[in-house]
């Protein structure tokens, strides 16, 4: 039996924290419980799961619909797009069964492709290999979650490039039953015509839209502030995660910059670590650009953004003697009457 492979090639940097990598989790294991009840997709649809951040690593390997069991999708620290690539490359070249004298092989691998930011590292190798080896006996489809992507980059790896910027629960819901129906319709094509383009169904603009690949950006991520943190009590690494928005300055008409907080969420540190660039970060964003402090995911100690003179952030209890889990060492804590840089993540 040819089979049709799905890879879904994800960005969990750390950016994807909280709703957005809850909301792709949720939609996967949506999408795979739908292909189970599609005879055409029971016969011929395998699925794989790959994410990447500073590094990459094979979540699922490619296995049939029916044995297929959703994963829990980790988070780490950048976004190495060439990581990804080269992890997706490896796997094509491993999983998919050519077509010989003797035998036909398995259809056009279809990838979908999950980004909410920019590379952290150079792709241009990986891409031109992609584009010399992979990108013609592929069907590659490339998801911006969010406007912060660098559009012109991935522009280079598919002319399916799409944006999908209107990420509330209903959305997310949306959006699935899209990646669904075109994943449906694309196996009942292969069996009944036995040709290997992807169909993809029509799109509601409002919620999934194609986008110009002429535009560039650059890192960081503007969209969202991302901060390590360490629990004072556990020493469990959390995440502190702001999303931006433009408040009315008062001075003529004028807006600013600030970051409110989404939240704090626990990381599994060991999972975090493997996935994360083993380099140093310089990033820094102003105290006066943050509004909002969390409580603690780990301990609940109600102040989550305490800094520590070694830059360390970590939770607190209240005002005082406290002891930074970073260093080790034991201070006064207060409010500080002027703004001072934090270190942020890649993100």
């Amino acid at each position: 039996m040819r089979r049709l492979p799905i890879y879904f090639l994800i960005d969990i940097s750390e950016s994807m924290v909280g709703d957005p990598i809850e909301q792709v989790q949720d939609g996967i294991a949506t999408i795979v419980k739908e292909l189970k009840t599609d005879p055409y997709a029971l016969e011929t649809v395998w699925v794989s799961i790959i994410g990447f951040a500073g590094k990459s690593t094979v979540i699922t390997p490619l296995q049939d619909v029916i044995t297929f069991y959703p994963p829990k999708i980790p988070i780490g620290s950048g976004t190495s797009l060439a990581s990804g690539l080269k992890e997706l490359m490896h796997a094509i070249d491993k999983d998919i069964v050519k077509t010989t004298y003797d035998q036909k092989g398995d259809w056009k691998p279809i990838i979908f492709l999950f980004t909410d930011g920019i590379p952290t590292d150079n792709a241009d190798k990986p891409i031109d290999n992609w584009n010399k080896k992979y990108r013609n006996a592929s069907n590659l489809v490339i998801i911006s979650i969010g406007d912060n992507t660098n559009y012109n980059l991935l522009g280079k790896l598919s002319n399916q490039v799409l944006l999908f910027n209107n990420t509330d629960t209903h959305a997310y819901k949306e959006f699935f039953k899209w990646v669904t129906a075109s994943i449906k319709a694309t196996s009942e094509k292969v069996n009944n015509t036995q040709r290997e383009e992807i169909d993809l169904s029509r799109t509601d603009e409002a919620i999934i839209k194609k986008i110009d690949t002429t535009q560039t950006h650059n890192i960081p991520d503007e969209n969202y502030v991302v901060l390590k943190a360490k629990c004072a009590q556990t020493g469990k690494l959390y995440l502190a995660k702001f999303k931006k928005s433009l408040e009315e300055s008062g001075i003529m008409d004028m807006r600013t910059r600030i970051y409110r907080i989404q939240g704090a969420y626990k990381i599994e540190e060991r999972t975090y670590q493997s996935l994360s660039v083993e380099k140093e970060n310089t990033l820094k964003i102003s105290s006066d650009e943050l509004y909002g402090n969390p409580i603690c995911p780990s301990c609940g100690n109600h102040y989550a953004l305490a800094t520590c003179a070694c830059g360390g952030i970590h939770c607190i209890s209240e005002d005082g003697l406290n002891t930074c889990p970073w260093c080790g060492n034991t201070g006064f804590y207060g409010r500080s009457n002027g703004d001072f840089d934090i270190n942020r993540t890649l993100g």
